[in-house]
C-alpha cells in the first residue's frame, strides 16, 4: 500500500486545479456553492486530525468517534452540520465529528497526508473521479459484507450514480451529493421570440444566436454560457458519438468527436452567442448572468438550481442537455467511503448506513440542497415526489440520468485533466488551432496513460 499511495499522492500533487461540484474539473471546486469556502462550526481541521480525536471516545468509553472529512461549505455545509447533529442526537453510542476540509482536490491532498501520517478519518467524502486512485491504492473499505449485513446490496442505489463505486469486484464507494449537468432556461427571453427550448445542438445553435442582442458593436446578451469546466465538452464529446478514453485505457476514445465538439463552441463564440468565462470564478460568473438577464441559457450543475430559482425574477426552466448524435451527461459531485484504516468500522458503518437509507439523513439534506435521490427508496418516498411536484425543475436532472455515461474513469484522470483544461484554454481562450491542439493533448494523454 505504502507505493501505491506515494505514486498517488505524486501524481495528485500535479493538480492546480480539480473537480467542482460538476465533475469534470472547476476553478471553484468545493461542493458548497459560495466563491470562498467557510469552515464548517462542526470540527476544525486540526482537531480532526489529532490522535485523541481520532479514536474511540474518552471519559466513559460509551461513546465511539467516528471522524467524517467532508468538501461542503456555505449553505451546504451548513445543512450537513444539521444532518451529522440529526444523527448525534439519534445515536447514544455514536458521535459523528464532521469536519470541512476545503474543495474537493483539498480534501484530497489531506487525505493522503492523513493516510500517510496514520491521522485519516474514518469515513470521507471523495469527488466521485477520485475514488478509482483511492480504491488502486487499497486504502478504501469493501463494503459489499456490511450492505448485505444490513439487508442491503448495490442494486438498491441508482444505476447511473454508481459508476463509480466498484473496482476490482469491491464497492468502494457510495453516492451522497451527486448532480449532472442540465440547460437552465430564461423561458421568459425564449417567449419573447416564440422560440422553442432547444433539444439538439442543431436547434440550440439557431436559439442562442437569435437570442443575441448587440448594443454600438458590443454584446449586451449572450445566447448561452457555461463555466470553465471539463464536466460540458466530456458531455458534448459523448453526445456526438465519442469516449473520453478509449476502453482499452491507452488513449483518448475520440477524434473528429471531439473537433467537432471545439468548432461548435467556437462557432458559436465568434458570434457572439456563447460567454465563454475566464476560468476564476467562472461558476459564480455565469450564475449572476443568468440571474442578471445577460445570457438566455446556461449549461450548468443541477445542484444550482435552488439558488437560481430562490434569485431569478423570470419563468425559469431546466431541460436535458441538447443532444447531437444521441443524449449522454457525465456525472459528478462526491461519493463516502470509509477508510480501511479506521478502528472503529463498525461506528462508521452506522453512521453510512443511516446516511444512505435513513430519510432523516441524506434524503432529507438532499430536499435541502438540490442534490440527485441515490437510492430506489429515496427516489420513490413522499418528499422527494412531492418536492418534485412543487418544483418539477429539480426532477429534469434525474430523469436525464437514463443517459448517463462515465467515460473518463482511469486511475490516471487527475494527471489527464490537467491536460485537457490547458487544451480547453488554448482553443477556447487563445484560439488555438482545434485540430493540431487536440492531436497534442492526445500525446500527452497516452504518455500519462502508459505509466
Amino acid at each position: 500500500m505504502g507505493g501505491k499511495l506515494g505514486m498517488m499522492m505524486s501524481a495528485t500533487m500535479l493538480l492546480g486545479v480539480l473537480a467542482g461540484c460538476g465533475g469534470g474539473g472547476n476553478a471553484n471546486n468545493q461542493a458548497g456553492g459560495s466563491a470562498t469556502p467557510s469552515q464548517s462550526p462542526s470540527a476544525t481541521a486540526s482537531e480532526s486530525a489529532s490522535p485523541e480525536a481520532s479514536g474511540s471516545g474518552s471519559g466513559s468509553g460509551s461513546k465511539t468517534t467516528v471522524q467524517f472529512w467532508h468538501s461542503l461549505s456555505g449553505k451546504n455545509g451548513e445543512y450537513m452540520d444539521q444532518l451529522i447533529k440529526r444523527f448525534n442526537d439519534s445515536h447514544p453510542n455514536v458521535e459523528v465529528v464532521g469536519t470541512f476540509q476545503g474543495g474537493y482536490d483539498e480534501t484530497v491532498t489531506k487525505l493522503q497526508q492523513g493516510l500517510a501520517s496514520n491521522t485519516a478519518p474514518d469515513v470521507s467524502m471523495l469527488e466521485r473521479a477520485y475514488v478509482q486512485m483511492f480504491a488502486d491504492s487499497d486504502v478504501l473499505e469493501d463494503l459489499t459484507p456490511y450492505l448485505a449485513s444490513s439487508g442491503l446490496s448495490a442494486d438498491d442505489f441508482t444505476a447511473a450514480l454508481m459508476g463509480h463505486s466498484i473496482f476490482d469486484d469491491k464497492l468502494v464507494a457510495l453516492p451522497l451529493n451527486r448532480s449532472t449537468p442540465i440547460l437552465h432556461i430564461n423561458k421568459t427571453l425564449l417567449d419573447e421570440k416564440g422560440l422553442s427550448v432547444p433539444t439538439t445542438w442543431e436547434e440550440l445553435k439557431k436559439t442562442a444566436n437569435a437570442l443575441v442582442v448587440k448594443e454600438n458593436g458590443q454584446v449586451s446578451r449572450y445566447g448561452l454560457t457555461m463555466p470553465y469546466d471539463t464536466w460540458y465538452p466530456l458531455a458534448m464529446i459523448t453526445q456526438a458519438g465519442g469516449k473520453f478514453f478509449n476502453d482499452e485505457g491507452t488513449s483518448v476514445g475520440y477524434g473528429d468527436e471531439g473537433v467537432k465538439t471545439f468548432q461548435y463552441l467556437k462557432d458559436l463564440q465568434n458570434t457572439g452567442a456563447l460567454y465563454y468565462p475566464p476560468a476564476k470564478d467562472s461558476g459564480n460568473i455565469v450564475n449572476n448572468m443568468f440571474i442578471d438577464g445577460k445570457v438566455a441559457m446556461m449549461f450548468q450543475s443541477t445542484g444550482s438550481i435552488g439558488g437560481l430559482a430562490g434569485s431569478v425574477t423570470f419563468d425559469y426552466a431546466t431541460a436535458f442537455l441538447p443532444k447531437d448524435v444521441r443524449n449522454a451527461t457525465p456525472t459528478g459531485g462526491g461519493n463516502v467511503v470509509m477508510l480501511s484504516t479506521s478502528k472503529n468500522k463498525d461506528a462508521a458503518w452506522e453512521f453510512l448506513n443511516w446516511l444512505e437509507t435513513d430519510p432523516q439523513g441524506a434524503q432529507a439534506f438532499i430536499v435541502q440542497s438540490g442534490y440527485l435521490p441515490f437510492t430506489k427508496a429515496m427516489t420513490e418516498s413522499k418528499e422527494i415526489q412531492d418536492l418534485w411536484a412543487k418544483e418539477p425543475n429539480r426532477k429534469v436532472a434525474y430523469d436525464q440520468l437514463q443517459y448517463a455515461v462515465d467515460t473518463n474513469k482511469s486511475v490516471h484522470w487527475p494527471e489527464v485533466m490537467k491536460e485537457f483544461f490547458s487544451a480547453i484554454e488554448a482553443i477556447m481562450y487563445d484560439n488555438k488551432d482545434i485540430p493540431s491542439t487536440l492531436d497534442g493533448f492526445k500525446k500527452s494523454a497516452e504518455q500519462i496513460l502508459a505509466q
